[in-house]
């Protein structure tokens, strides 16, 4: 049991910090998402479209993995900045597929054939330095012990 008025543990800032960090970038990545759908990948391919799209989402994951953490006031060590990227990247996988369920039309199993493609190689690429970011920024800024 905690005391009335007690600070919280900093471990219950993480949920918080990943929820930002995931929002952030789940916003930049749903501004992106028509015009690549219906614009790039017609004209270019998938592969290229998302290869083309790929910067901007890392951009947006730079800036946010260092923004949320501060906003929520996550001071922790490594597992702490670990953890907001893991648990931002549940996050991103539930919304994606809630997103390709309800607006595409696809099945887990399309979901999961997707991966198998360029597109999709490109984009699980993405996915792993999503998970990292946060860590990757720790470290860039000296706070990794």
């Amino acid at each position: 049991m905690t005391e009335v008025g007690a600070p919280p543990r900093k471990l219950s800032r993480v949920p918080h910090a990943a929820a930002i960090y995931f929002a952030l970038v789940f916003a930049v990545g749903m501004l992106l998402g028509p015009p690549r759908v219906l614009w790039l990948e017609p004209w270019l391919g998938k592969a290229l479209a998302v290869l083309l799209e790929a910067p901007v989402l890392i951009a947006a994951m730079w800036f946010a993995a260092r923004l949320a953490p501060a906003w929520a006031s996550v001071d922790g060590g490594w597992v702490s900045f670990l953890s907001i990227g893991v648990i931002a990247l549940v996050l991103q996988q539930m919304a994606d597929l809630a997103v390709g369920f309800g607006l595409r039309g696809m099945t887990f199993a399309d979901q999961l054939d997707y991966f198998a493609t360029p597109a999709g190689v490109i984009y699980a690429l993405t996915l792993v330095i999503f998970a990292l970011m946060p860590l990757i920024r720790m470290r860039r800024h000296g706070r990794l012990t």
